[in-house]
C-alpha cells in the first residue's frame, strides 16, 4: 500500500511501515501539515500490525526542522501550539510498541533531530551531520530523550552549541546505531524485520517501559518534557526569537 498525505509518503509492506518525508525542496522542514499527517501515521502504526516502523526523507536531506517559512502567519500562541503538536509526536515514536528506525542523510537539524533521536535506532550515512539549534530561541524540545541517548554532557554540549554533529562522532556517543549508506538500507531494513518480529507488540512495550524505569515512571517522563517545552515556548515574544534566529542562521 503507498499513499501520500500532506508531504508524507506511506508506504506499508505487511508488518513493515516506511514513512517518507517527502518536501526535498524545503529539506524535508516539517510544516503544520506535515507533523499532522505524520503524527497519524505513527498512531496508525500501533493498530495495524506494524513490527518495524523505518522513517526517511526524500531527496538530500533527512529533515531540516521545524518550517519556517510562513513565520510571518505565525503569533506566539500559535507557534506555541504547533511545538507540543512536535512534543507529542516525538513521544509516540519513542515509545512506540515496535521497532523503530530513522535512516538519515545529510541534515538532520532541530526538530528533525529530534525525530532521529525518538527513535530506536539510527542509520545515517556517511558525511551527514546533526544540529540542535532550538535553544538559540529559548526552545527546550528533546533534551532529556538526546540526553539519554548520549549522556548529559555531550546533550549539554551539542545543544547549547547549536554546532554540527558529524555522522561518525554522533555514533561513537552509542547512540544505537550505525553507518548505513542509503544502497545498503534494503538488505539492512530487511534483517532488522526479522529481528523485530521475534518479540510480539505487548512484550516490545513491556520491555520499553522497563528499559525506562516502568510505566509510571515513562509517563512522568513524558509528562515533564511536555512541560519543560511548554514552559520554554510559554515564554513572551517566542515568535520575535524565532525571526532573530532565523536572520542571524540564514534560514
Amino acid at each position: 500500500m503507498n499513499v501520500e498525505q500532506a508531504g508524507l509518503l506511506i508506504d506499508k509492506q505487511g508488518d513493515v511501515t516506511r514513512l517518507t518525508l517527502n518536501r526535498p525542496e524545503r529539506g524535508n522542514a516539517l510544516s503544520a501539515g506535515l507533523v499532522e499527517a505524520l503524527a497519524a501515521a505513527v498512531l496508525a502504526c500501533y493498530h495495524d500490525g506494524t513490527r518495524l516502523l523505518a522513517i526517511d526523507g526524500a531527496g538530500t536531506h533527512f529533515c531540516t526542522g521545524f518550517d519556517l517559512g510562513e513565520l510571518d502567519g505565525e503569533s506566539d500562541d500559535s507557534l506555541l501550539a504547533r511545538f507540543v503538536r512536535v512534543e507529542l509526536l516525538l513521544q509516540s515514536v519513542h515509545g512506540a510498541p515496535f521497532t523503530t528506525v530513522a535512516l538519515v542523510q545529510g541534515r538532520a537539524m532541530g526538530a528533525g533531530a529530534d525525530l532521529m533521536v525518538a527513535c530506536e535506532q539510527h542509520w545515517i550515512a556517511p558525511g551527514s551531520t546533526l544540529a540542535f539549534p532550538g535553544a538559540a530561541f529559548g526552545l527546550v524540545l528533546g533534551s532529556a530523550r538526546l540526553a539519554q541517548l548520549v549522556g548529559v554532557a555531550t546533550a549539554r554540549d551539542w545543544i547549547a552549541s547549536g554546532r554540527a554533529v558529524r555522522a561518525e562522532e554522533a555514533l561513537a556517543c552509542d547512540m544505537a546505531g550505525d553507518l548505513v549508506a542509503p544502497q545498503a538500507r534494503a538488505g539492512a531494513l530487511a534483517a532488522l524485520a526479522q529481528r523485530a518480529r521475534r518479540l510480539d507488540a505487548p512484550t516490545h512495550a513491556a520491555i520499553q517501559a522497563a528499559t525506562q524505569g516502568g510505566h509510571a515512571m515513562a509517563e512522568a517522563a513524558r509528562a515533564a518534557q511536555l512541560a519543560e517545552l511548554v514552559r520554554s515556548a510559554a515564554r513572551p515574544g517566542l515568535k520575535a526569537r524565532i525571526a532573530a534566529y532565523r536572520a542571524a542562521s540564514g534560514r
